[in-house]
This record gives C-alpha cells, sequence and structure tokens, in this order.
C-alpha cells in the first residue's frame, strides 16, 4: 500500500479512517492511564532517587500522550485536551489492566501502594510498547510513523529502567522475588487485554497501518522472556474485561475523576 502522507488522504477512505483513529486512540489512552498510575507515587517512591527517575518517566509518557491525541486532533477528533478529558469511559480505549489501582488507599489518603505491581506492569507495558511503537514506524499513516520514531527516540531508557527493577527484585530476598512472582501471575489473568488491538484488528493490519495481534503477541513475548526466564503458563487472559472494547472499570473511573479535575474547573482556561 502506498503511504498515506496527510490527515486528508486518510480521510478519503472511511474504513481506512476507523481503523487508523482506533489504533491512535489505544496509544494514546494506554498512555494517558498508565501515566497517570505513575503519577501517583509521587513522594512515595522507594527512595528519592527512585522518585526522580519514575517523575520523567511519567512525565514523558503524558507527553507521548500528547503527541497521539494531537494526530486524533489532526484527523478531525476535536481538541487534543478534550479528548484526554471529556471522552466518556465507553469511548476509551486503553486496556483495562492499566487502570487497575496501585494498591490500597488513595493519594491524599494513606496510600498503601504495592511496588512489586508497578513494577510489573511497567515492565510489561515498555515492552509490548517498544515492540508496537517499532511495527508502528512501517505504518502506512506516516504522519503516525513519524510520531513513533520520535516516542522511540526515548522510550527504550523508560523500558531499561523497569527491567533493572525487574532484575534486581527476583535476585533479591525470598520475599521481594515472591512479591514479584505474584504480582507477574495475576498479571497473567489480565494482560491479554493490552496485546489486543480491538474491533479493527483485521482492517489494521490489512492497510498496513500495523501487524498481526499474533505476530504482536509473538514478538511481546519473546522480548519478556529475554528478561524473565520463568513465566506462568499460557498466555495472558483478560479476565479484567476489554478496554479495546470500550469495558472499564471503578478504578477508571477514579482515575478520571481526578485526572479531569482541574481542566474541568475551567475548560477556557489556558493554562
Amino acid at each position: 500500500m502506498m503511504p498515506v502522507e496527510t490527515a486528508e488522504e486518510a480521510k478519503k477512505d472511511a474504513t481506512y479512517l476507523k481503523a487508523l483513529k482506533d489504533l491512535i486512540y489505544q496509544c494514546a489512552d494506554d498512555d494517558f492511564i498508565i501515566s497517570f498510575r505513575g503519577s501517583e507515587w509521587l513522594g512515595l517512591a522507594p527512595h528519592i532517587e527512585e522518585d526522580v527517575a519514575f517523575s520523567s518517566i511519567t512525565q514523558n509518557t503524558m507527553g507521548h500522550a500528547v503527541m497521539f491525541y494531537s494526530l486524533l486532533e489532526e484527523l478531525g477528533e476535536g481538541k487534543a485536551d478534550a479528548l484526554a478529558h471529556e471522552r466518556q469511559p465507553d469511548e476509551r480505549r486503553n486496556a483495562v489492566y492499566l487502570e487497575k489501582k496501585n494498591g490500597e488507599g488513595s493519594y491524599l489518603g494513606e496510600p498503601y501502594y504495592d511496588w512489586a505491581l508497578t513494577v510489573v506492569r511497567n515492565f510489561l507495558y515498555e515492552t509490548f510498547k517498544k515492540v508496537k511503537l517499532k511495527a508502528i514506524t512501517n505504518s502506512s499513516y506516516q504522519p503516525l510513523a513519524n510520531v513513533a520514531e520520535k516516542v522511540l527516540m526515548e522510550q527504550p531508557y523508560h523500558l531499561s529502567h523497569w527491567r533493572i527493577w525487574v532484575e534486581q527484585l527476583l535476585a533479591s530476598t525470598e520475599d521481594a522475588r515472591s512479591r514479584l512472582e505474584e504480582r507477574l501471575e495475576e498479571a497473567w489473568y489480565a494482560f491479554g487485554d493490552v496485546l489486543e488491538l480491538g474491533q479493527y484488528a483485521t482492517e489494521m493490519e490489512h492497510f498496513q497501518l500495523m501487524i498481526g495481534e499474533d505476530e504482536l503477541k509473538e514478538l511481546w513475548l519473546e522480548e519478556v522472556k529475554t528478561t524473565i526466564k520463568d513465566l506462568p503458563n499460557g498466555t495472558p487472559k483478560k479476565q479484567l474485561g476489554s478496554g479495546r472494547e470500550g469495558e472499564h472499570t471503578a478504578d477508571f473511573d477514579q482515575a478520571l475523576e481526578v485526572l479531569s479535575e482541574v481542566y474541568v474547573s475551567d475548560e477556557n482556561a489556558i493554562w
């Protein structure tokens, strides 16, 4: 397929446009929600160096979300800020596993967060993001391919950060290892949702927007195995639901309420 260079060209084929927008929404919404969960660790990370590093990663990831929302704005979906804050839960395409709370309590109300959950979730997600973005650099939609290339300039540092945490915890005390393995086992029941491409997966592959789901999953698993040799049996499931189909949990409602609190206080403000 010939490259599609502009948003106006993409709009000429309705089926192409639907698949393209769904793919970009997935990229944007995934980064948006996992960035928020990362922001809840501000001041609570295991040590000061990690607090600084994680805050930087979180800020970068939110910046990636903005880049994807801006692509959707170019495609006529509305303003980037509105796409981030005003859409209803059933319009969101982020994976459900990524919206899961960091632990018990809340940021301002006796947070009892689980670092093992955060390490596992971010490692698995950043591994997936690397594989997905590399595939998108060959996308037929050139503006999306260009954004993927830009994100990949810093995303490998994010993945390296979480890979080191996984390796250190697995080689640490029995307690640290067991906590990590417990969260990994838990993730195997929910991460399948992240690995899906939604209702337009076939069209995405047909229009060369993205590689197929099976290939994506295989590449992700191969990459994960380079760091974690002993993985849970079988393939990841999606017991929390299918975010690609607009299914979400109460955890997402809580996240969106906090995320949009300042925005909805004055939607016309210029920050």
